[in-house]
């Protein structure tokens, strides 16, 4: 058990590190903001890109994973939405509510986690992760909200207009020139490789530091009741269902699969509060937020434990 707290803590000291510099206003919101920009645009690509272009391009493009990946977020999207639909929610807050279970904070903490545990196959899982986030899980949720807020407004309106923004993500081009690179097999001049080298090098410290900075001043208040299930579901359901599909599907490799399971046990996305506000759900976005970044320390430390018990579990 020491061994995986030796993992975890020292992530969760540095998140409460960024949370600290904020409360003692060394860093205030607009820089931590800005930091978080630095990590979104630059550091996160720059670590894409680096491992793709490692690799050959066969181990890149992993279908068991994005299977088994897509899949189990898929269905517990799903299954929230349904769920919250049965409870009378309206669509676009069943919308939210599901994306907040089945979409993971990858780059901010999973991947920091991640690297951890497997070493250098927690990019390549980062990066196929990410395009079942970017490319199904966030312009689904998306679009369906959006269809729901705007009466008459048609599901595939609103996701052609959600892809156009996604077109100009960073990371999603990232993702596209390493492939490009990797595929074409171009060499890379070694001052620009070392460059995305260094920029890679700072993703995940700086993305962890951001994420304590931007849990200071959040309240989760009398909403225990509302958001307990949410949290709950993304940080027990979600790599649960992951597992499963993993154990379902044809073996791929172990530090492979270890690592779709840890970024699944990631709580949600940084900018879910965001997400949810512009729906009108921003406090109760916030709320997961906060309870289900301070619970994961439990949490992945337990299924760190399991996995590490039970090795076979993902063979």
């Amino acid at each position: 058990m020491f061994d995986i707290l030796a993992i975890t803590t020292p992530i969760f000291l540095i998140i409460g590190l960024g949370y600290l510099a904020v409360m003692l206003r060394l860093f205030s919101k607009e820089q931590v903001k800005g930091l978080g920009g630095f990590v979104i645009n630059f550091a996160l690509p720059a670590l894409i890109f680096r491992a793709l272009v490692q690799r050959p391009l066969d181990e890149i493009f992993n279908p068991v994973y994005l299977i088994a990946y897509g899949g189990g977020s898929a269905l517990l999207f799903l299954g929230a939405w349904l769920f919250a639909r049965q409870r009378g929610k309206p669509i676009g807050e069943s919308s939210i509510l599901a994306l907040g279970l089945s979409t993971s904070n990858s780059g901010f903490i999973g991947y920091p986690i991640a690297v951890m545990v497997v070493g250098s196959s927690a990019a390549v899982a980062l990066a196929l992760s990410m395009v079942v986030e970017n490319l199904l899980m966030i312009p689904a949720a998306l679009a369906i909200a959006e269809a729901g807020r705007q009466q008459g407004a048609s599901f595939l309106t609103a996701l052609r207009k959600t892809m156009s923004r996604l077109a100009r993500n960073p990371i999603l081009i990232g993702i596209s020139c390493g492939i490009l690179v990797a595929f074409s097999g171009i060499k890379i001049p070694s001052p620009l490789f070392k460059a995305v080298d260094m920029l890679a090098s700072a993703s995940a410290p700086a993305a962890l530091f951001v994420i304590g900075g931007t849990l200071y001043g959040l309240r989760i208040g009398g909403m225990l009741h509302d958001v307990s299930p949410v949290v709950l579901g993304k940080l027990v359901l979600h790599p649960l269902l992951i597992l499963v599909m993993l154990w379902w599907l044809p073996p791929i490799d172990a530090a492979l699969a270890t690592a779709a399971v840890v970024l699944a046990s990631a709580p949600m996305l940084s900018v879910y509060p965001i997400l949810g506000q512009r729906y009108g759900h921003g406090e109760s976005c916030t709320a997961s937020l906060m309870l289900a970044t301070l619970l994961s320390f439990v949490t992945i430390s337990g299924l760190l434990w399991i996995l590490e018990a039970y090795p076979a579990a993902l063979s």
